[in-house]
């Protein structure tokens, strides 16, 4: 039973570790984002931002480090000065997950604190932004137990609670850092952000808190009432924003009176700080549990949701388990490609239908190999995971490729405020031409990517282990689409691409691709040993009579599901074979003629004379 004195200073130290990571999102945000660049390099304003993020980072990393030796107390029930034994700190930091992402995050908040000053240019303090979120994002995987149920609506939802808190509460801090003239460019752009974060915040908020409120008598706890004080505390605060937003949308920038607009963000930030207070208190306290029928449910415990019945056509359909951290990415892609589709409406240009429904069938097949009964059954039988993992990384992301997202990002991203600003489209540019990009869009590495991951997972310890956590599974769902995509990308891709291989180069991959994944099929099919490391077997899925067919099954589920897509890219292959070289002929008949009308001879008249020339010289050297 810990102290009231332990319980208290662990409180304090999640508030400033949370307080100072988020000022550190914010300041890397004003820095890299809302400030404005000279072409991708910071100016004055930036660089002065970025060295207030040394400050922010480095309070970050003293209560991250204060932190963990806290955390250590707690689990081991013991006072703080017995904790700080170097192999006890050693073991939990290397050996235990919630020690090991703790330990990652300290070394990210050192990291930015020396780095943030130093940096010019708005691509590493973007990097930087990711890696700060990716910090806070890793100990909330481990902020709920699976055998409480809801697993993944909890930890997503969570999850995607504190890194919209992060960009709002973050932004509102950087803001009041700027000056009027730097507030001019800042505040409308952060105005949109802000209005996704916010919105982002309250489905969030309400879905978790439905999820560790969710029976009567628990809204009458402590937990329950500071819950209620922080959605209070939250509606004032979209009042406030949406205050913001009128002013700015009413009055001119240069008309705007900043002091008031200074005095409400004062307000707000008052309000966010009090929010984080809450937040971390919430964070720091178990909601009440319901107490059903005291019975220990292995597969809640194992895969974070009840065993499911025997999969049935209806259930594979009907069924549904909100993963939100998965979800939370669909709606942001959704939501992106509305808006860009809404840009060209609005500039008076259409975008073709096919294109919309391919995306949208993408993004079904994902939710539904997700969060859908496909996406259940794969928790509980390899069979199931393979059918997920082929809509993944096989189907989805053929859909989402044909749906050209990156030129309809290139058509519709803003351009920078001021002739010298990169600016979003142009930041966005500059990614897809270095050289980081072309090195990803190799025909060899998407290969290696797309097939080789496969043994690298299977066949060695790393399956089982990823599928005993959220995180792991996660990871592993997010690497089977992000794999496919740039796979499918360079081999039929529509989209602008750096380093576009010949058509039969591709070929040439699509066959090595078709090859490998035969092999790696085969192997399973042929295997004689679980590859999960006990994982289905302690879950003791009653519809599954024999583990190893299952597995076998799997196998042949993959060669059959696998390689259907390939052949059917092979196929789309040679089609834009045929298409490029037609259109190479109307190219060259098109100059040939125009050359003709201007009297001069086209290309194959100029070879000619070429090679007559060299025999020439041949002839006079005999």
């Amino acid at each position: 039973m810990s102290s009231p004195l332990l319980d208290s200073l662990t409180t304090a130290s999640k508030f400033f570790g949370i307080t100072g990571s988020v000022f550190t999102v914010g300041t890397l945000l004003a820095s890299g984002f809302l400030m404005e660049d000279d072409k991708g390099l910071l100016k004055p304003s930036g660089k002065r931002i970025g060295k207030i993020a040394r400050w922010s980072a480095a309070s970050w990393a003293a209560a991250a480090g204060f932190n963990i030796l806290l955390t250590l107390a707690n689990i081991l029930d013991l006072p703080l000065r017995q904790v700080l034994d170097f192999q006890t700190l050693k073991s939990f930091v290397t050996q235990i997950t919630l020690g090991q992402y703790m330990l990652f995050q300290l070394l990210v908040a050192i990291a930015i604190s020396f780095l943030a000053p130093k940096l010019n240019r708005t691509g590493p303090i973007t990097f930087l932004l990711l890696l700060t979120l990716l910090a806070i994002a890793l100990p909330l995987f481990q902020s709920h137990s699976a055998s409480d149920g809801s697993h993944a609506l909890a930890v997503g939802s969570l999850i995607i609670h504190v890194l919209a808190i992060s960009f709002w509460v973050g932004g509102i801090f950087a803001l009041a850092l700027l000056d009027e003239n730097e507030k001019v460019l800042a505040v409308p752009r952060f105005s949109q952000l802000a209005l996704w974060a916010a919105i982002a915040v309250v489905i969030s908020g309400a879905t978790n808190s439905w999820t560790r409120l969710n029976f009567l008598s628990a809204w009458h706890s402590a937990y329950a009432y500071v819950v209620i004080a922080k959605i209070l505390l939250t509606l004032g605060l979209l009042y406030i924003g949406y205050q913001h937003r009128r002013n700015i949308s009413l009055r001119l920038q240069s008309q705007m009176n900043w002091a008031k607009f200074a005095q409400l963000a004062s307000i707000e930030l008052s309000i966010m700080i009090i929010v984080l207070a809450l937040g971390t208190w919430l964070s720091s306290n178990r909601p009440p549990l319901s107490i059903k029928d005291g019975k220990f449910d292995v597969a809640i415990s194992v895969a974070g949701l009840p065993m499911p019945a025997t999969p049935s056509l209806s259930r594979i359909f009907l069924l549904y388990n909100p993963d939100a951290l998965f979800i939370g990415i669909l709606v942001v892609a959704v939501a992106l490609y509305i808006k860009g589709v809404a840009v060209l409406r609005k500039r008076g240009d259409s975008w073709p239908l096919s294109r919309k429904v391919s995306f949208f069938v993408g993004i079904v097949f994902i939710d539904w190999a997700t969060s859908g009964g496909f996406g259940i059954y794969a928790h509980f039988a390899f069979s199931y995971h393979m059918i997920a993992h082929m809509i993944l990384g096989m189907i989805a992301p053929i859909f989402i490729i044909l749906s050209a997202p990156i030129t309809l990002a290139l058509r519709t991203l803003p351009q920078g405020r001021t002739p010298e600003e990169r600016g979003v489209r142009g930041t966005f540019i500059a990614g897809l031409h270095s050289p980081l990009a072309r090195f990803w869009v190799n025909p060899v590495v998407a290969l290696l990517i797309f097939d080789g991951s496969l043994f690298v997972l299977y066949l060695t310890s790393l399956f089982g282990g990823m599928m005993q956590s959220q995180i792991g599974h996660f990871a592993m769902n997010l690497h089977f689409l992000l794999a496919g995509l740039l796979f499918f990308h360079v081999i039929i891709g529509v989209d602008p691409n750096p380093g576009k291989a010949p058509h039969l180069v591709r070929i040439v991959i699509l066959f090595a691709a078709m090859s490998i994944h035969a092999f790696f099929s085969v192997a399973l099919m042929s295997s004689t040993t679980l590859i999960d490391h006990g994982y289905f077997a302690q879950l003791q899925t009653p519809w599954v009579n024999d583990l190893l067919s299952d597995q076998r099954l799997g196998g042949s589920i993959g060669w059959a599901m696998g390689e259907i897509p390939i052949l059917l890219a092979l196929v789309a292959t040679f089609i834009l074979w045929v298409r490029d070289d037609a259109h190479e002929a109307k190219r060259i008949d098109r100059n040939t003629e125009r050359m003709a009308a201007m009297g001069l001879p086209d290309e194959l008249a100029n070879y000619n004379t070429y090679l007559e020339n060299l025999a020439q010289k041949d002839r006079k050297n005999e």
